[in-house]
């Protein structure tokens, strides 16, 4: 693991410091598009009062924190997407990677780092329980879940998203996470986000109104979960709910027909919301992203 120096003296000195993962930027976000956005989440996170530390697996080490030739890299193209399980073998034959929610959070945590900023956390996915398309019930031999939600499970670490991803099955993603005991708060708001819409359907269990009050929850939480601070994205920024609806039942199908599965279904079904939506769900993405990096950057300086 090698920590960039500037995050290094930030943790030395007990100066806040957020992680922020590089799946969005790798296979989140288009070419070109991916650079000025990462830019734009780490000014934000400076704004915020916080030193940003991206995460990524370059030339067989784990770099906690990016330069500007190490983000280029990552919004080059050609890296593997790592989750957890995936670092070992990686690191071992120097394979180039972006780290997921599940990677990054385990990751800075074990750097040191308490606080770390997302899009929208992995879940349960739709086709993990029977679902209902085109009028009838096509049920699934397989139970597809983000390994997010198992490390969240097991990493004290405060995670500042926009709920789950609207792709996934967010009722189901919810009550995973209450097994799982994962805290799940409501930052201004009792209701839990659908990232591109404000109001998943869903409510949330616990509501705070300010960064201190959710710094010291984590504070005050037993562990040995995560804290999950669910900040919706800005209502004049979400997207049209018929849209969403429409555009997302198309990729749902279109991806049933490419048999798509497992780890790849998010970003092919972003990119599909992305043609469908005119690009409205790339720009609510990033709006709501960079927002996510401001308030863990707020919430860091308290803790």
């Amino acid at each position: 693991m090698i920590v960039e120096p500037e995050v290094a003296e930030a943790l030395a000195a007990g100066r806040p410091v957020v992680a922020l993962e590089s799946t969005i930027l790798a296979h989140g976000l288009p070419p070109g598009r991916n650079r000025e956005v990462a830019a734009a989440i780490e000014a934000a996170v400076r704004d915020g009062g916080a030193v940003p530390a991206t995460l990524a697996v370059l030339d067989g080490r784990v770099r906690v924190g990016l330069a500007e030739a190490g983000l280029d890299r990552v919004c080059g193209g050609g890296l593997a997407k790592l989750s957890l399980r995936d670092l070992g073998p990686a690191l071992a034959l120097g394979v180039d990677g972006a780290t997921t929610v599940a990677a990054t959070a385990a990751l800075a945590r074990r750097a040191g780092i308490r606080g770390f900023a997302t899009g929208g956390l992995g879940g349960v996915h739709r086709g993990a329980r029977a679902a209902l398309r085109s009028g009838e019930h096509r049920a699934r031999d397989t139970w597809d879940e983000s390994a997010d939600l198992g490390v969240l499970a097991v990493t004290p670490i405060l995670v500042v998203c926009s709920g789950v991803k609207s792709i996934l099955d967010v009722g189901a993603t919810l009550e995973r996470l209450e097994t799982l005991s994962v805290t799940v708060v409501g930052y201004r708001t009792d209701r839990f986000p659908g990232f591109y819409l404000a109001d998943s359907g869903h409510p949330v269990p616990w509501r705070v109104e300010d960064p201190a009050q959710a710094a010291a929850m984590l504070d005050a939480s037993p562990g040995p979960g995560a804290v999950v601070l669910a900040n919706p994205i800005a209502e004049a920024d979400q997207l049209d709910l018929s849209l969403h609806d429409r555009a997302l039942a198309r990729g749902l199908d279109a991806a049933d027909d490419a048999g798509v599965t497992g780890k790849d279904m998010t970003p092919f079904l972003l990119d599909h919301l992305r043609g469908e939506t005119g690009g409205a769900s790339l720009e609510a993405n990033i709006r709501l992203v960079v927002a996510n990096a401001r308030l863990a950057a707020e919430v860091a300086a308290h803790l």
